[in-house]
């Protein structure tokens, strides 16, 4: 599934129009970015947690050459499944 297919779906559901929907999810995803960029956790309960991870500065090697390389420490977004989204994913069919 992609964005405009959610949009459908979203818009469907709500019994609302798809601009509307658009906007919506555009507005969920637009806070959810900025919070987790500004160190925050966002945590919706049931079906997760979004929040910015420190990975370390590591040594990789370039697949080419085999060289080693540094590869510098960065953040990174991370997501944790909640558990009801886990449980839905995991039922028995």
């Amino acid at each position: 599934m992609n964005k405009a297919e959610l949009v459908d779906i979203v818009a469907q559901e709500a019994s609302t129009t798809k601009k509307d929907a658009e906007q919506v999810i555009n507005k969920a995803m637009e806070t959810i970015i900025k919070r987790v960029s500004a160190g925050e956790k966002v945590t919706l309960v049931g079906f997760g947690t979004f929040e910015a991870r420190q990975r370390k500065a590591r040594t990789g090697r370039n697949p080419k050459t085999n060289e080693p390389l540094h590869i510098a420490a960065k953040r990174v977004a991370g997501f944790k499944v909640g558990k009801e989204f886990s449980e839905a994913v995991n039922k028995k069919k």
